[in-house]
This record gives C-alpha cells, sequence and structure tokens, in this order.
C-alpha cells in the first residue's frame, strides 16, 4: 500500500530548491520545473524507481476499490511513460513473485513507444483506430477485468476546451472498455472538473453496477483532476438479432 510521504525528520528543516531564470525558458516553465523538483510524490517516485508521481494515484485508487488483484487482466490506455502499468505489475502478480498467488497479465497501449516494463506487454497503438479493440483482446488473451486511463488531451490553454476534450477521450476510453472488459470488470479514467461529465456519467451508470468519483491524496490540491471509478460491468447489451430478408 503506497503512504503518503512523511514530513522531515525531526532536527532537520525542509530544503527547497529554487530554480533561476534561464534564456529562452517561460516564467511558466520555470515555475513548473521549481514545483517537479520540489514535489514530495516525484522524490518519492524517483527513489522507489516509478516513472512519475502518478504511480501514487493508481496505488491509492486501488488501495481503496481493490481491482489490481493477482490474477487480473489489465489494460492501460495512454499508457507513456509508464508508472500506472509499473503498479499494476506489483499488484496482479504478473512477475509471478508472490507464491501461491495467480499470475496477471498488464497490456499497456499508446501513441508512442515507451520503455519496456518487466512483466508489461507494450504496443505502439492509436486506441481510437479502426480494430483496436479486437487487437487488444488478441494481445491480452481474451477479455479484461480493468481497463484504466489516466490519458489527457494536449492543453490548448483555455480551461473549457480542455473539459470537453478529455471527456471526449473518456467517452472514446469507455467505448472501448465495453467491447474488451469481462462482466464484472473495472474502468478508471482521469476526467476533468468542468461540468460537462453529465453524459458520461449516464453512459457508465447504464453499464456498470456502481459509478464513483475520487480524487486521490496524490493528486495537487490545485488540480481540477478527479478520477471516475466504475466496477462492476454488467457486459453489453445483447444485440438485437438481425431480420431476415
Amino acid at each position: 500500500m503506497a503512504k503518503k510521504p512523511g514530513s522531515s525528520g525531526r532536527g532537520q528543516r525542509d530544503l527547497r530548491v529554487k530554480v533561476k531564470t534561464a534564456r529562452g525558458r517561460k516564467l511558466s516553465s520555470t515555475l513548473w520545473l521549481e514545483r517537479q523538483l520540489n514535489d514530495p510524490y516525484v522524490q518519492r517516485a524517483r527513489r522507489e524507481g516509478f516513472r512519475g508521481r502518478a504511480a501514487y494515484k493508481i496505488s491509492e485508487i486501488d488501495d481503496k476499490y481493490r481491482f489490481l488483484v493477482p490474477g487480473a487482466r489489465v489494460v492501460d490506455l495512454g499508457c507513456a511513460p509508464g508508472g500506472w502499468c509499473q503498479v499494476a505489475v506489483q499488484r496482479v502478480n504478473a512477475l509471478g513473485e508472490k507464491s501461491g498467488k495467480r499470475v496477471g497479465t498488464v497490456l499497456g497501449v499508446d501513441l508512442q513507444e515507451v520503455e519496456p516494463i518487466a512483466g508489461a506487454e507494450l504496443h505502439q497503438l492509436d486506441f481510437l483506430s479502426d480494430g483496436a479493440d479486437d487487437l487488444v483482446k488478441e494481445w491480452l488473451g481474451g477479455e479484461a477485468d480493468v481497463v484504466m486511463s489516466d490519458m489527457a488531451a494536449a492543453s490548448s490553454g483555455h480551461k473549457q476546451t480542455d473539459h470537453l476534450r478529455i471527456i471526449a477521450l473518456v467517452e472514446a476510453a469507455a467505448e472501448l472498455a465495453f467491447d474488451v472488459l469481462s462482466p464484472g470488470g473495472t474502468f478508471v479514467a482521469k476526467v476533468l472538473a468542468g461540468g460537462a461529465e453529465q453524459g458520461l456519467q449516464a453512459l457508465l451508470k447504464q453499464r456498470f453496477e456502481k459509478v464513483a468519483h475520487v480524487k486521490p491524496g496524490a493528486s495537487r490540491s490545485d488540480s481540477s483532476e478527479k478520477f471516475v471509478v466504475a466496477t462492476g460491468y454488467r457486459g453489453r447489451p445483447a444485440a438485437a438479432e438481425d431480420d431476415e430478408d
């Protein structure tokens, strides 16, 4: 279970890293770099070998909802740089390191090539392309128990536009999940608070037993991100029989 980073030891004082402005670097970039260097989750990820602070977000979500269990088959959409895959590998026992526990599978897909992760199968794929769901099931060797996504659309600088873009991306991820999830499965995805989630919420409530929103402690307090967690997939509705000519 991932724990929140503790404070400095007794008798020590926190030393905040200050980043000097550099020629050609915007002030916003300097402030972002300074925040990264002083972020306790970023520092912790480096110490513990994770590819970013996002690893602690999925860890906290799973600590509460318990979907990354040994033996689970997991699909991570937009998996770069790979922090969520790393957590999934550990928790579903993809490397078979937990004696007596079932061995799970972790499949990561992304538009860009991702450096290999022990225990995960990674593919370069646009999940929006035709036939992507069939490829995912082929690589996975069947249906998934979990589909998760930490994707976000490229920022436009306009908050409402960015919100609509990420909702559209999550809806597309959910549609793929409907095709690859086994009954009882779980869908987890990042969204941005902004008031356009009603359609997504209604869609998920039709297909899952329970739908909740959570903001893990590893999410920055000034961020509008939150995560939708849909559990108990009901399966695809039975297709209507084609009328005979």
